[in-house]
């Protein structure tokens, strides 16, 4: 008997990953592609979708060669996904009217408050459980319809885009649907993207037409919207394309949604951290949409084929692993292992504190003009200190976002599960413990995400049969308990919150 595999695409902020599981999980091919990052203005970030669509063939048809696997043994390909990065695309000829706006793109910040002097944000969280931020994809379809340089089209005289995406010339979605349209010819996402749109009404599970009124977004142009793991498959890919093989496409989730389904958060009040470009706290609240009142988002968990959708809370941090991306750049460490052990060489960051607001701050703030800041140096200040102090800025960023989670939940965290390419160094693993007082499990397959997008699409095919089975393949590999006393923990976080205020508001125009 042949063996067959699940294969998922990971395409997140910084590149492009293909791996394949078996079905005990376990990695049987893995390939990776970066991708560039373009900035054209201050607060601008933006990538080619050409180039990510590239990179993605690539990467699955090298993750496939080198493992000797033919495309016929997938039985299925799964989708996760940087979520609120938004492309636009021409529908006839396949090719985008712009670089994507990637979610820490701010340029729409004006836009966003506009919406707050019109007391617009209430009613926004109300439908679609968000804040009103330029974090989103509405005010970036917005932007592109407005600013975009238009296509040339023979069958038409006019370049206006709205009047061209209202004709259903021109489509629109997250990055999953941009992959799902080259792979299969369909437009389509699934529920968990759509509500990271600021478009998507998350009780009535539809779009929103007084929200596409709002952002003047032509319905015609957005995508079908499904479950994220779908029995009905969201299509095929072409045996005449790049695979040589029609392989089903039957599931996708928005990266942070398809970590808690890796993580096998299926029931409510099953809480995970990913640690990423940014990190995203989720925990699962039921088939119950929690509003927040501590600047957290309501959003959708996820969905399987003839169930209702799972909601959850989420605590979305802009910038961790991207502040240690920084520290190279500056020249502070030459690559990212080096953190630990430069950290753990002083006791302490000496009082230094370093916000990484660099594209101004997420959960629970929510500051779009907040910018990046080093508080406390002194002429003793070393290299060693920052470094520490960018590591302990992610440790308490989470905590930021635990005691908001709790407050809204009323469920008390005793452990968290935590992925991501940061959870490899483990003295952060044990800082986060500290810093919160809580239990830290990681698991022994750290690619959660991809992991997520893999068990939606094989559920969907039947590789796998139920997420009991799910949750027999989930491994600990290392769990931290916390050794900093707590008052020590607690006196260092408040200064944190004092570091936080100094960057609130800083990006304004003299």
């Amino acid at each position: 008997m042949t063996t067959t595999y699940v294969g998922s695409i990971d395409q997140g902020t910084t590149g492009t990953r293909f791996i394949a599981f078996d079905h005990s999980g376990r990695i049987v091919a893995n390939a990776y592609e970066r991708h560039e990052q373009i900035y054209p203005e201050p607060g601008w970030v933006e990538h080619d979708p050409v180039e990510i669509w590239e990179n993605t063939q690539a990467v699955v048809e090298r993750g496939l060669r080198e493992a000797s696997i033919e495309a016929e043994r997938l039985d299925a390909l799964g989708i996760t996904n940087q979520r609120e990065t938004t492309v636009v695309w021409d529908a006839d000829s396949g090719r985008p009217v712009h670089n994507a706006l990637v979610w820490q793109d701010r340029r729409t910040t004006d836009r966003v408050e506009e919406l707050e002097s019109a007391d617009k944000v209430e009613w926004i969280r109300g439908k679609t459980g968000l804040e009103a931020d330029a974090y989103f994809s509405a005010t970036k379809t917005e932007w592109l319809l407005d600013n975009a340089e238009p296509l040339k089209m023979q069958s038409r005289r006019d370049d206006d885009l709205r009047s061209r995406a209202e004709a259903g010339e021109l489509l629109m979605g997250t990055v999953d649907a941009w992959l799902i349209y080259n792979l299969t010819g369909n437009h389509v996402t699934d529920v968990t993207n759509a509500s990271r749109t600021m478009l998507y009404n998350i009780h009535e599970l539809a779009w929103d037409d007084d929200l596409l009124a709002e952002f003047d977004v032509p319905a015609e142009m957005l995508p079908e919207v499904r479950p994220s793991s779908d029995e009905a498959l969201y299509g095929h890919t072409d045996p005449e394309g790049f695979l040589g093989a029609a392989v089903p496409v039957a599931g996708a989730l928005g990266d942070q949604q398809a970590a808690l389904f890796g993580q096998t958060c299926f029931d409510g009040g099953d809480a995970k951290n990913t640690y990423g470009t940014g990190s995203f706290y989720l925990m699962n609240t039921g088939t119950e949409a929690v509003d927040s009142d501590h600047g957290l988002l309501t959003t959708i968990g996820f969905q399987l084929s003839g169930e209702p959708v799972q909601y959850a809370l989420e605590g979305s941090i802009f910038i961790t692993g991207a502040a240690i991306e920084w520290l190279e750049d500056v020249d502070l460490i030459n690559n990212a292992a080096q953190t630990a052990e430069l950290a753990r060489s002083v006791e302490s960051t000496d009082g230094v504190y370093l916000v990484p607001a660099f594209t101004g701050l997420g959960a629970p703030h929510w500051d779009g003009r907040a910018r990046g800041t080093i508080v406390g140096m002194t002429r003793g200040t070393r290299k060693e200190h920052i470094v520490r102090a960018a590591l302990e800025s992610i440790a308490y960023q989470t905590r930021d976002v635990a005691e908001a989670m709790e407050a809204d939940s009323g469920i008390e965290t005793t452990s968290l599960r935590v992925d991501g390419g940061a959870v490899k160094n483990s003295f952060l693993c044990q800082l986060q413990s500290d810093v919160l007082g809580i239990e830290i499990a990681r698991p022994q397959v750290d690619e959660t995400t991809a992991l997520g997008a893999a068990y939606a699409a094989g559920l969907a095919v039947g590789y796998w049969g139920s997420v009991d089975e799910l949750r027999d393949n989930w491994q600990i590999d290392r769990e931290f308990a916390p050794e900093m006393p707590a008052a020590t923990a607690d006196r260092r976080y408040g200064r944190w919150g004092d570091a936080v205020e100094r960057s609130l508001d800083w990006a304004r125009e003299e």
